[in-house]
Order: structure tokens, then sequence, then C-alpha cells
């Protein structure tokens, strides 16, 4: 990766109360498993080099779940990287499953929930997971009763701290209420704008705010904009879709993702890219545009 900057060029951000310090830039696991999330890797070896590789460039902020594969990224994560070094910090999500033919099955049951972090821990080989995202549906979805298991399994140490996910503002208020909430985990990009309001709030409160699907996700961001602004800048429009979102404000944490060393090499490259007030202004109308 030749003059490209590392993961840390990013600059760094602590996970409120925790004492967790992670470079911004970080990585997904998802799109280590087969297609559509589900299943083995066509390459399990370039998926394991990939997150070595990670690592070796900077990377200290693994997003990953049992869900995926299902166990798939979790397995691949262990074979990798166990044992874990110093300073690295696993995050999972649970609050859902995979029926045999790939189906999202939510849950978010007391039990279940106790189990799926169990799972983790089982499978990735550690005796407690650092932060958990509870997936939600969306607004509306009621969140109180598992947020009351969330906290429960942090009292009972399994649990370090607590995330939410797929969440609205309400959603977060209520979370907050019955227990510390460290970071927020939801769908946003350079044209999936909705939650301007509540990253603006959430970083007033120094909580993290961790898009998934940064690059668009099963539809890739594709915009003519995007492009000419890429083209201008001689680098990918993906890594100028990601640079924007680190630009956006200070408690954007990112965790694209990724199967292959050289889509790796070119997600951390926008660590190091500035955009200038002109490129921003470009990039930000797309969005009224879409």
């Amino acid at each position: 990766m030749k003059n490209h900057p590392p993961a840390h060029a990013a600059g760094r951000f602590t996970f409120p109360g925790t004492g967790i310090t992670v470079n911004r830039m970080g990585f997904g696991a998802m799109q280590l498993a087969g297609p559509h999330v589900f299943g083995e890797p066509a390459d399990p070896d370039e998926a394991r080099s990939v997150l070595r590789e990670a690592l070796a460039l900077g990377v200290d902020h693994i997003d990953t779940s049992d869900f995926y594969g299902p166990h798939v990224t979790n397995r691949l994560i262990r074979e990798a990287l166990y044992p874990y070094p110093a300073g690295l910090t696993l995050v999972t999500k649970i609050g859902a499953w995979r029926d045999d033919k790939g189906g999202w099955i939510l849950d978010r049951s007391p039990e279940f929930l106790r189990k799926s972090v169990e799972d983790n821990l089982e499978r990735l080989g550690l005796e407690q997971m650092a932060i958990v995202n509870l997936r939600m549906e969306g607004p509306g979805d009621d969140i109180a009763a598992p947020m009351q298991t969330m906290r429960q399994l942090q009292e009972d140490g399994l649990i370090a701290h607590i995330g939410v996910s797929t969440v609205d503002a309400a959603q977060v208020k209520i979370a907050r209420d019955i227990a510390p909430v460290v970071c927020v985990q939801n769908h946003y990009n350079l044209v999936h704008r909705d939650d301007d309001a509540l990253i603006d709030a959430l970083a007033a409160d120094g909580i993290a705010y961790v898009p998934y699907f940064p690059l668009g996700g099963f539809t890739p961001l594709q915009t003519e904009e995007l492009s000419r602004v890429a083209e201008e800048l001689g680098r990918t429009p993906q890594a100028v879709a990601l640079a924007w979102l680190l630009q956006r404000s200070p408690n954007i944490l990112l965790i694209p993702g990724t199967s292959r060393r050289s889509h790796l090499h070119d997600n951390i490259s926008a660590a190091g890219l500035s955009l200038s007030d002109a490129h921003i202004g470009r990039l930000d109308a797309i969005a009224g545009m879409s």
C-alpha cells in the first residue's frame, strides 16, 4: 500500500466511558462470508489474508456477527488473528439468526440474546465482548425489553459495553435511559442521509455513529457527481465516499468490508484523503439529487 496512509491517518475515537480508543477507519467482516452473507467464502485463504492485512494497515476495530455465514466470519477471525493482539476491539451484533435457506429471522427474546452472546464468545475465543450491538427492526420497534436483557448481560459480565443498531432517535433515548449506549450503528452513506440530525445529536454527547452500508451495501453507490469528483482527485469513487463520511462528523467510525486485499487497500486509503470545501459541497448536494 505504497503512498497510502494507514488507518490511523483518519484520527482516533474513544468510546464514551469505556477507555476503548480505536482508529476511526475500521473493518466490517460481513463480506468475508459467502454470497449474500451466507455460507463459506469462495477463497477462505484470501479472507484470512484480508483480516491480517487489515491489522497490518492499522485497523484495530473489527465489526462482526455470529449470524454472518452463519458462524463463518467469527470462525475466520479466530483462525486468522487468535491470539488477538493488544488493542484490537471486536464488536458483534445480536438479535437475529439465519435459517437454512439464508433468510434473516429477528429474535430478541431474553433467551436468544443470551445464547447469541455466549455463541459469539465461544466462537471468537473470548470471555467478554467489548461491545455488543442490539439489532432492532427499525423505528417503532419496542427496544425497552431487549435493552433490559442487554443490561443484565452487562451486569453478568458477558458484555462490557452496549450499542444499538437500526434505530431512530426515540429508540436511542429509551435505550440510554436503561443503560449507557456507546455507539449507534445505522444505514447511512452519501446518498442515504436520514440520520443527519441523529449523528449531530450523538456527536454532541460523544457517542460513536457507525454507518453500515457506507458504500451502498448490496447496491453499490453510483452517482455521476461522485464519479466526477473522484476523477478530479485521481481516486476511486469508493475512497471518496468514505472520505466524505470521515469528514462528515468526528464521531463517525467506518467499517467498510471487502473480501479482497486490493479493495481493502483502496478503502483504507480514504483515511488519508482530505476533501476540499468545494468538493464536500458538491458531494453534500448528491442527496438532494437522488
